[in-house]
C-alpha cells in the first residue's frame, strides 16, 4: 500500500464529508483527493521521478494534506521541515536530504533563499499562500488516481531533533506509516468518520503528522487544524466544532488545566471522549487533574520518530497505569538493556521501526542492532509488562556516583500547588561532578519562592536527589511540538 491510498480510499468511501478544516474553510474528502492527484500531475509535469524528494515547509494549513499525500502519489519522498528552521538549519536539510523541489509558506522565501545559497542546493522553491495552491494546479485538470511506490520504499524522511548533534533523517516507510496510523485509528482510539480530531500538533512533526492527519484520513475523521496552541483558543474550538478526540503533549494537558481552573464553567468541552499524551513524560498529577476536570480519559503513549512514531499505549481496553507509557501496540515487541538496579535501556523490534537513518549506515547500525532499535530511553517494567519511562540516557543526573533521575524529581515538583511546569537538569560541579537544579514555572497568581521549592522536595526525596539549586522563570523553553527543551535550560540559566 501506498500511504496516499488512505486518502483514495476514504474519498471513495466519504467522498461529501469534510476532510480538514480551518478556520472557516475547509476541503471534502473528495476535494482534497482531488488536489493531491492535480498535485501529483504537476510533479510529473515538473519531471519529478519516483524516489526524488520534496519537502513541505508549512504550517498547519489546509495545503499540507494535498501536498503531502500528492508527492507521495507520484512516488516522491516527503521530507517535512519545521517552518521556524533558519537560513542555516535549512541548509543542513537541503545538503542532507537534497530535495528536488521545496514548497515553503510564502512568509518563509527570504529565509529559505539564504539557506539555499549556504547550502549551494539547486533546489527549486515554490512559494505558498492563501489560495495559491489552487492557482498553482489550474493547469493539471487530470489528477493522477494510481500511486507510484508502496511498502518498503522510503514515504517520509523525518528529522530527529538534533540534541546530540545536527538532526539526522530517519527513513519511514509506506509500511511503517500505514500500519502505526492503522493500528492507531483503530485499536487504540477507536476512530470512527464521526470523530472529529484537533490538529494543534504541527503536521511536519511525526506525532501530528502520524496520530492527528494519518489517523483522521484513515477512517474518514474530520481533522480540525490549530497553527498555533493557545489554551483558550483551543478550549474555545474544542466547544465550537465539538471535539472529540485531542493529542497533544504533557505542556499542553497543563496549560488547558491551568486556564479551566481559572474559569471552570467557560467551555463546554463534554464531547471530548479521548485525550492522547506522548513525546514526554506526563506527570501523574497533571494526567490526575486534567481527568477530574474534563471528565475524558487521559491515554499516554511512547514512540519517536524512529519508530513512526507509536511503539507502546495505554490500551482503552485494558487496565490504564497512570505514570506508565503502556504496553507495546500490536506486531510491536519491547524489550530492556544492560538493566542496572531495574532500570535499562528501552528497544523496540516490530514493523514500525525506520529503514534506516538517511545516508548514515554508521549511525544506522549504532542505533538498529540485530533488528532492535535502542532508543536512548531508560525504562523499567512491571509485573505485567507495563512500561515506565525513567528518563532520558543523555537526561540522567550523576551526582556524587549517585544516579538521579530527573523526572522523578519532577513527579514531586508538578505536586507543589504553585507549580505549573518543571524540568530538572544537571549542572557542572568541581566536586560532584554534577549538582541537582530545577527550573521552575508557577502557576498565573501562585507564589512560591526557590527555597520553598527545594524544601518541598527534600521533605520528600532522598538526601542525594533533592535540587540544591533551584529558579523560577516566567516560561519553560519549548520546541514546534510544545516538549520541554533542557539543553536550552542551563543556558539560560540567571
Amino acid at each position: 500500500m501506498n500511504l496516499s491510498d488512505l486518502l483514495g480510499s476514504s474519498a471513495a468511501q466519504h467522498g461529501p464529508s469534510i476532510a480538514v478544516e480551518l478556520g472557516d474553510t475547509s476541503l471534502t474528502y473528495a476535494a482534497l483527493d482531488e488536489l493531491a492527484g492535480r498535485t501529483a500531475a504537476l510533479l510529473a509535469a515538473r519531471g519529478v521521478v519516483p524516489g526524488d524528494r520534496i519537502g513541505l515547509m508549512l504550517p498547519n494549513l489546509l495545503e499540507f494534506p494535498a501536498l503531502f499525500y500528492g508527492a507521495l502519489r507520484a512516488g516522491a519522498v516527503v521530507v517535512p521541515m519545521n517552518p521556524l528552521l533558519k537560513a542555516r538549519e535549512i541548509a543542513h536539510y537541503l545538503r542532507d536530504s537534497g530535495p528536488v523541489l521545496l514548497f515553503a509558506h510564502e512568509s518563509l522565501v527570504e529565509e529559505v533563499d539564504a539557506g539555499r545559497s549556504a547550502a549551494d542546493s539547486q533546489v527549486a522553491v515554490v512559494p505558498i499562500g492563501a489560495g495559491s495552491l489552487t492557482g498553482l494546479l489550474a493547469g493539471h485538470t487530470e489528477p493522477v488516481t494510481t500511486s507510484v511506490g508502496a511498502g518498503e520504499d522510503t514515504a517520509v524522511i523525518l528529522y530527529t531533533s538534533g540534541t546530540t548533534g545536527l538532526p539526522k533523517g530517519a527513513e519511514l516507510t509506506h509500511t511503517n506509516l500505514g500500519r502505526n496510523s492503522e493500528i492507531a485509528a483503530r485499536s487504540l482510539f477507536g476512530l470512527a468518520p464521526a470523530d472529529n480530531i484537533l490538529g494543534c500538533l504541527p503536521l511536519f512533526h511525526t506525532f501530528g503528522l502520524v496520530v492527528t492527519m494519518n489517523t483522521a484520513v484513515t477512517v474518514g475523521a474530520r481533522l480540525t487544524l490549530l497553527p498555533r496552541f493557545e489554551p483558550a483558543h483551543a478550549l474555545r474550538i474544542i466547544q465550537e466544532r465539538r471535539v472529540t478526540l485531542l493529542a497533544g503533549v504533557p505542556t499542553m494537558y497543563a496549560a488547558l488545566l491551568g486556564t479551566h481552573a481559572q474559569e471552570p464553567d467557560a467551555y463546554d468541552v463534554s464531547t471530548l471522549r479521548m485525550c492522547v499524551s506522548g513525546g514526554a513524560s506526563l506527570p501523574v498529577e497533571v494526567l490526575h487533574g486534567f481527568e477530574k476536570a474534563f471528565d475524558c480519559l487521559l491515554l499516554e503513549g511512547f514512540g519517536m520518530s524512529e519508530t513512526s512514531p507509536v511503539a507502546s499505549f495505554n490500551h482503552p481496553d485494558r487496565p490504564r497505569k497512570a505514570g506508565t507509557v503502556g504496553t507495546p501496540i500490536e506486531g510491536v515487541e519491547l524489550r530492556l538493556a544492560d538493566v542496572v538496579d531495574g532500570v535499562g535501556e528501552l528497544c523496540v523490534r516490530g514493523h514500525n521501526v525506520m529503514k534506516g537513518y538517511w545516508g548514515r549506515p554508521e549511525a544506522t547500525a549504532e542505533t538498529v542492532k540485530d533488528g532492535w532499535l535502542h532508543t536512548g530511553d531508560l525504562a523499567r517494567v512491571d509485573e505485567e509488562g507495563y512500561y515506565s519511562i525513567v528518563d532520558r540516557k543523555k537526561d540522567l543526573v550523576i551526582r556524587g556516583g549517585y544516579n538521579v533521575y530527573p523526572r522523578e524529581i519532577e513527579e514531586v515538583l508538578y505536586e507543589h500547588p504553585a507549580v505549573a511546569e518543571a524540568a530538572v537538569i544537571g549542572l557542572p560541579d568541581d566536586a560532584l561532578g554534577e549538582e541537582v537544579a530545577a527550573a521552575v514555572a508557577l502557576r498565573p497568581g501562585a507564589e512560591a519562592t526557590p527555597e520553598e521549592l527545594r524544601e518541598f522536595v527534600r521533605a520528600q526525596v532522598a538526601a542525594y536527589k533533592y535540587p540544591r539549586v533551584v529558579w523560577i522563570v516566567d516560561t519553560l523553553p519549548k520546541g514546534a511540538t510544545g516538549k520541554i527543551l533542557k539543553r536550552e535550560i542551563a543556558a539560560t540559566r540567571p
